[in-house]
């Protein structure tokens, strides 16, 4: 810890709701440390009409954000992503220089969370990096993680697998912590809705069958996300007795195709489904509760639905790589092959493979474990880093 009586300024850089969801109960406890002082920085998605105006549930919350770095253009192009990258890190660059932090602290792996950290290396200030060592092979995010990774100078990995993996990447085992997932804290710790109040809180009504579904763009596919999304649309409608809530897809390349998609699916079929831009962290861990899977391609399938030992219908490439329990079905984006996942997780066999397992990301505690490494960690000469090699150090 610091050794006089300023307090450590820890900056948290948060551009999407899902980000912001796992990063709550961290920054609640940054926010009330006696040690240190958080600072806030909402970007990208947060600021986005089109993608809810996230920012105002941060406010909602109780937190002061100290600034707001527009970043999204009205394109999902390639092009209109990389100029999205450029206006991040021109934002972030007066948004460091003018909050001086100690610690800037970024979580995964999005382009604009690149950006961010790109921008901190030149100004200097040390990363936290939340999550690194993982792997998606199926969508760009993979390199932006890990070359995170490589700028960051403090890492808390959620699997002792993934803390290796960032030994293996050269990085001091010092300064590697296997913290488990945000997640599970999240589950563990906040109080989630009834099934009547959650129906309420969506107004729609559950039946016999119930899936919540997101369904995120493979940005390295050779097969389109407009043509993946109608395979899963197309499964669903096989599905007997079946209801569903949609939430929408993070802004990422051909993000808008499936919005699109999404919306006309819904409008044509308001009996048996409904969609959300973002259902929030409380909304969206209580529909775990009552729904029967979890079907798409998102992470928290891989990581937090596993704890409710509910099915993940993990569809295609884009989270492959990422360590899986026994809950995960995987399943290529095609037709026939979701719908025969979907009913697999049904069975009888699947439900009695899954009931007792260890979950690899760990039984909770992430955030005391970070806690104590921000509050007492040294950051002198910490800027300055060793190639750590594995051959010389065996």
């Amino acid at each position: 810890m610091k050794s006089n009586n300023t307090k450590r300024k820890i900056c948290v850089v948060t551009g999407t709701r899902a980000e912001y969801g796992l990063l709550f109960l961290l920054m609640r406890a940054i926010k009330d440390s006696p040690h240190l002082e958080l600072q806030i920085i909402a970007t990208a998605m947060h600021l986005s009409p089109e993608f809810g105006l996230t920012y105002q549930e941060i406010e909602k919350d109780g937190f002061i954000i100290d600034k707001k770095v527009e970043s999204l253009l009205s394109s999902d192009t390639p092009a209109g992503v990389s100029k999205s990258m450029g206006l991040t890190m021109i934002g972030m660059a007066d948004a460091f220089s003018e909050l001086e932090p100690d610690i800037i602290i970024l979580l995964g792996d999005r382009f604009e969370i690149f950006a961010a950290a790109a921008a901190a290396t030149v100004a200097r200030i040390p990363i936290a990096h939340i999550a690194g060592g993982e792997s998606t092979e199926g969508a760009m995010d993979e390199a932006f993680r890990h070359s995170i990774t490589k700028m960051a100078h403090l890492h808390f990995a959620a699997t002792e697998i993934y803390k290796n993996r960032i030994i293996q990447m050269g990085e001091n085992p010092g300064h590697i912590y296997n913290v488990g997932a945000l997640g599970i804290d999240n589950i563990k710790r906040l109080a989630l809705l009834s099934k009547e109040a959650f129906e309420d809180s969506i107004n729609f009504k559950l039946g016999k069958k119930n899936l919540l579904i997101t369904f995120h763009p493979e940005t390295l596919s050779r097969t389109s996300s407009e043509t993946q999304f109608k395979e899963l649309l197309y499964a669903l409608d096989m599905l007997k007795e079946t209801k569903f809530i949609f939430t929408r897809p993070n802004a990422d390349t051909d993000s808008r195709i499936i919005i699109e998609l999404l919306k006309d699916y819904v409008n044509k079929n308001k009996d048996k489904a409904c969609e959300y831009t973002s259902l929030g962290q409380i909304r969206y861990l209580s529909a775990l509760q009552y729904v029967d899977a979890v079907v798409g391609n998102s992470s928290s399938g891989i990581v937090e639905v596993p704890y409710f030992k509910k099915a993940t219908i993990n569809i295609g490439d884009r989270q492959k790589g990422r360590i899986m329990g026994p809950t995960i079905i995987n399943c290529e984006p095609e037709r026939t092959a979701i719908f025969k996942a979907i009913e697999y997780s049904y069975t009888e066999e699947f439900k009695n493979r899954t009931q007792k397992f260890d979950n690899p990301y760990g039984n909770g505690g992430a955030v005391s474990k970070i806690m104590k490494v921000l509050i007492d960690h040294r950051l002198d000469n910490i800027l300055k880093k060793s190639f750590y090699n594995l051959d010389a150090n065996e």
